[in-house]
């Protein structure tokens, strides 16, 4: 087994990743590699060989020997033919190609999604993962697999041609083959070459990563505001420019190695081979008269159709050693197993939701994000749990959810430990509302219902709207509930404000038939009074299901039946509203401070 040696701790293995990548291509559409071995090797053959040695041979044999004009005309003809066909194979099968092309990269950037969507959460949360992510899309974005397939076709055809044109030298005179050894040290040099150049783009990730992020904030709508009126557009400059001269350090770094190895590459594979076989002919054809006019001609045409085939052979290995440390990335990517396990058990009707002693410390992290947490919800309650921010309160929903698992004690829902759920079914219990709320460019419908809508989906989606109190804005669009969100794909699309986009966000809640609703900080983009209407239509519409609202406001919390006060990842305070007020702890102290806001805001309304 071949490796590349990257270090002490990383061998990454070439053919094995390289037969990975083949086996994973001709999965998606076997004919980018069938059209690439034919259209190359008819085309290399025709060129090379046929074109300048066999047919240069056979004619310069038949002049020297005399022969008649019409037997010249008859080889003519043949060598046209076999031309033509050729040339035909190699058009054909390239359309093939090309075709292919866009159906395999449908279907791998569909296996790349997938996966990706299979990841733990905790994974988008990792910078480490971000650039492991970024070098595997790279290899379909970079078009590593096309060219995969062309330089394993390259590499068989020039073996192909080498081995054709090195029996017709041979058969002129043995010698000749000596000038060619030095070929074979051009795969030892671009070996190492190519693992300097993946350890030079392997340091760029992070400065590319930086690059990526300030040139797609540059055109996103959410932060153009702020781009014009502060000075953060310096800022990302900054760091823009920062990047941009870390890569060229980078290079400056790498530069001088990888001219050497090039040159060096150059000496063996093109001065050596080129120079010793001109003199050495050259001194049979008029030293020693032992070389014909033919011969001679055939001899330098085929030095030059070996160079090339040598060439390509070891450019063709240079190119896919270094595709092979891309394929790594490629197979970590898609062999990674995710943390979070899936269990065999459906959760069923929701009964009672228990912490029991959980801990959790987030990865790389010193401080618990929650500590020794204990409490339980039965059916029908409606619990608020509030907190400043950073007091645990999105870390809780991450492991209610299983984003995450606890570090110690368990989570029970009806009393079996969550990771013994079906993933899809314990997740598919509850309802969820998340503070970083997201629509996406489709429509209005399709954002509320998540798939494509009928006419039954439309009027289930419409009465959500309503209930989240924004179907009046919507019935006012050109388009109404089939306005697609956002004028990014569609210039007539609609652009919505904060607070309607985050009740279109909540109105997923209305549409979807849950056992528990969690709501992560659902409200963060209304003003006090909305807030306390949404909380009014969302008690409501809940009514008999189980409600936890995690927040930091506390409008949520007045209509609670309970409340859990969270502080530093424990609990604190527990009780109703009424309890929590008289006993004149943390969550009085806060009720107290947002109190002004609601009555201002209350004054405001009337």
């Amino acid at each position: 087994m071949r490796y590349i040696k990257l270090h002490e701790q990383v061998k990454v293995p070439v053919f094995k990743n390289i037969f990975y990548a083949l086996c994973l291509i001709c999965k998606a559409d076997k004919m980018i590699l069938i059209g690439y071995l034919v259209s190359i090797i008819s085309d290399r053959v025709l060129s090379l060989f046929i074109q300048n040695i066999l047919f240069l041979k056979v004619l310069l044999s038949l002049i020297d020997g005399g022969s008649s004009f019409s037997e010249y005309v008859k080889y003519l003809v043949l060598f046209l033919l076999i031309s033509a066909a050729l040339t035909i194979l190699y058009f054909r099968f390239n359309y093939y190609r090309c075709v292919a092309v866009k159906r395999a990269l449908k279907v791998l950037n569909n296996m790349v999604f997938k996966k990706a969507a299979s990841l733990d959460v905790g994974c988008y949360e990792d910078p480490a993962f971000y650039d492991s992510y970024q070098r595997a899309t790279l290899v379909l974005s970079a078009g590593y697999f096309d060219l995969l397939c062309y330089n394993v076709s390259a590499i068989i055809a020039g073996i192909i041609t080498f081995i054709c044109v090195i029996t017709t030298v041979t058969v002129i005179n043995p010698v000749y083959i000596l000038f060619l050894l030095p070929v074979t040290l051009v795969f030892i040099i671009e070996t190492f070459k190519s693992k300097e150049v993946y350890r030079r783009d392997l340091k760029m990730t992070k400065n590319n990563r930086v690059k990526a992020y300030i040139q797609r904030t540059m055109f996103l709508k959410e932060y153009s505001k702020d781009m014009r009126t502060s000075n953060i557009f310096a800022v990302l400059m900054k760091r823009f420019k920062a990047a941009i001269d870390a890569n060229v350090k980078i290079l400056k770094k790498y530069g001088v190695k990888l001219f050497i190895y090039s040159m060096v590459s150059s000496l063996f594979s093109d001065f050596i081979p080129v120079i010793g076989t001109y003199a050495y002919a050259g001194y049979e054809f008029v030293f020693k008269k032992t070389l014909t006019v033919s011969g001679f001609s055939v001899v330098l045409s085929s030095i030059n159709s070996v160079r090339e085939s040598t060439l390509e052979i070891a450019q063709g290995f240079d190119e896919l050693t270094q595709m092979a440390l891309y394929f790594q990335n490629l197979r970590d990517f898609f062999e990674y197993e995710p943390h979070i396990k899936d269990g065999d058990k459906n959760a069923g009707k929701f009964e009672s939701l228990e912490f029991r002693s959980v801990s959790f410390t987030y990865p790389n992290a010193s401080k618990k994000a929650l500590d020794n947490l204990s409490f339980k919800i039965t059916k029908s309650e409606t619990v608020a749990i509030v907190g400043v921010n950073g007091a645990g309160k999105s870390t809780l929903v991450k492991l209610l959810l299983r984003f995450y698992d606890p570090n110690e004690g368990e989570i029970l829902y009806n009393g079996v430990n969550i990771k013994e759920y079906n993933l899809e079914s314990l997740r598919n219990a509850y309802g969820t509302v998340f503070q970083d709320y997201r629509n996406f460019a489709v429509s209005v419908f399709e954002n509320i219902i998540c798939r494509e809508c009928d006419e039954k989906d439309k009027a289930a989606a419409r009465t959500a709207l309503i209930q989240s109190g924004v179907w009046e804005k919507i019935d006012s669009l050109p388009q109404k509930g089939d306005t697609v969100l956002t004028r990014e794909f569609d210039e007539n699309g609609a652009g919505l404000s904060g607070g309607e986009n985050q009740k279109v966000s909540t109105a997923r809640l209305f549409a979807k038939d849950f056992e528990i609703a969690v709501l992560d900080e659902p409200s963060s983009a209304l003003d006090p009074i909305a807030e306390y209407r949404m909380y009014k239509n969302l008690i409501g519409i809940t009514r008999g299901k189980t409600v936890i609202y995690i927040s930091h406001r506390l409008s949520s919390a007045v209509l609670s039946d309970r409340i859990i006060v969270l502080g530093a990842g424990k609990i604190i305070e527990s009780g109703t509203h009424r309890e929590l007020m008289n006993s004149g702890g943390e969550y009085s102290k806060m009720f107290a401070l947002q109190a002004s806001s609601y009555k201002s805001a209350g004054k405001e309304e009337i």
